[in-house]
């Protein structure tokens, strides 16, 4: 029997964009199901529902996703690669959801560090109960709304126009603070080495949660 749908569920009927390009960028990679969702940290069973589209990737899901294909989160997006034009026109960032969140690309493909734009819905459940763990440095800039950013043991609430960059080995909790949500520019080093340990708590290895 499936699960009951959560947070990170598409609609009934709706394919998420990101479920049929990450089965085909496994399949370029030359990796099974087993391999690749050994690599990712996450059970086959729970890469099969993210490729299927009966759960849809949160940002670190997408992140480890990302690192064990060797790739971007735009490519994971499905998006079109750009030529090396340094700008990003407005017109060209187009919204993508994955695990309630909002994202829009905001750098170049192919690049060692990846820009996006994001909205961070408030409420219970989903992403912001996720801790992060991983290789690499993460910045962010809160553009709207409050954010509530957990760093090891302390919580911090940021306004717009407050920023923090940080390590990301530390272990790291992002959720919105106000009733609209949060908005945000989020940047992050794209490592290429193992994810296993990017995330603790339900969407960590041989756990069943949502991503």
């Amino acid at each position: 029997m499936s699960p009951e749908p959560g947070p990170t569920d598409p609609p009934d009927g709706e394919l998420p964009a990101v479920a049929p390009q990450l089965r085909a960028l496994r399949m370029r990679s030359g990796l099974t199901l087993e391999a690749a969702a050994a690599r990712a940290g996450l059970s086959p069973a729970h890469l099969s529902r993210l490729e299927t589209g009966r759960r849809t990737p949160s940002l670190p899901m997408l992140l480890a996703l990302a690192r064990t294909y060797e790739t971007t989160v735009s490519d994971l997006l499905g998006e079109v690669p750009q030529t090396a034009d340094p700008i990003v026109r407005a017109d060209r960032m187009e919204a993508q959801r994955a695990g309630g969140w909002t994202y829009w690309r905001a750098g170049g493909s192919g690049r060692a560090m990846q820009a996006l734009r994001l909205h961070v819905p408030h409420g219970p459940g989903g992403q912001g109960d996720l801790v992060r763990v991983h290789p690499g440095e993460e910045w962010l800039y809160v553009t709207g709304g409050r954010l509530r950013l957990v760093l090891g043991g302390t919580a911090h609430v940021l306004a717009p126009g407050d920023a923090a960059h940080f390590d990301s080995l530390t272990p790291h909790r992002i959720s919105a603070a106000s009733p609209g949500g949060a908005d945000l520019l989020f940047m992050h080093t794209l490592m290429q080495s193992g994810a296993a340990g990017l995330c603790l708590g339900d969407a960590g290895p041989n756990r069943r949660g949502h991503a």
